[in-house]
């Protein structure tokens, strides 16, 4: 599933051509602040490629988002990642701060949430939440994603919430 739309947002495959928008937006220190921080344009091709090799192991991944008029809006997706030494599915999502409030979060989540579940019949989707999230906490909630316990990664505090199939 290289393509995907939503009411307000059209999806594309990570590939290559995304870097420039990828170090744009892992630049931007409001952008990154819950997603790990600013990562410099090394580290992002870096996170690239490690992600197009997400997509040829596994078959999904990350997408690149962009509004209807083009734009670009952000990056998200499904990928495995180690949680506590297990490995789990999270989704996950990032946005361009000028398009925060917009519902855009949203819209995202609830369409990962059918691919993952529904789509590639994946038993059980994560998404992992800085504590002090607020508003990504919400938008998990409201995609029917339930809080299961708190963690600690790379040093942070953070929730962990799960949708089953």
């Amino acid at each position: 599933m290289d393509r995907f739309s939503t009411d307000n947002l059209t999806a594309e495959r990570l590939n290559e051509s995304h870097l420039a928008d990828l170090v744009a937006l892992h630049l931007d220190s409001e952008a990154s602040r819950y997603i790990g921080g600013v990562r410099s344009a090394e580290a992002t091709e870096k996170y690239l490629a490690v992600n197009m090799a997400h997509w040829d192991q596994y078959g999904f991944g990350l997408w690149t988002l962009r509004t209807k008029d083009g734009a670009f809006a952000g990056r998200a997706g499904i990928r495995h990642i180690l949680v506590d030494d297990v490995d789990e599915i999270e989704i996950a999502y990032a946005f361009t701060p000028s398009l925060w409030g917009r519902g855009f979060a949203s819209e995202t989540a609830t369409a990962l949430t059918e691919i993952g579940l529904s789509q590639l019949e994946l038993p059980s989707l994560i998404g992992i939440v800085y504590v002090a999230n607020g508003a990504s906490r919400r938008v998990l909630e409201k995609s029917n994603y339930r809080l299961e316990r708190g963690t600690n990664r790379h040093g942070e505090d953070v929730v962990i919430y799960r949708a089953r199939r």
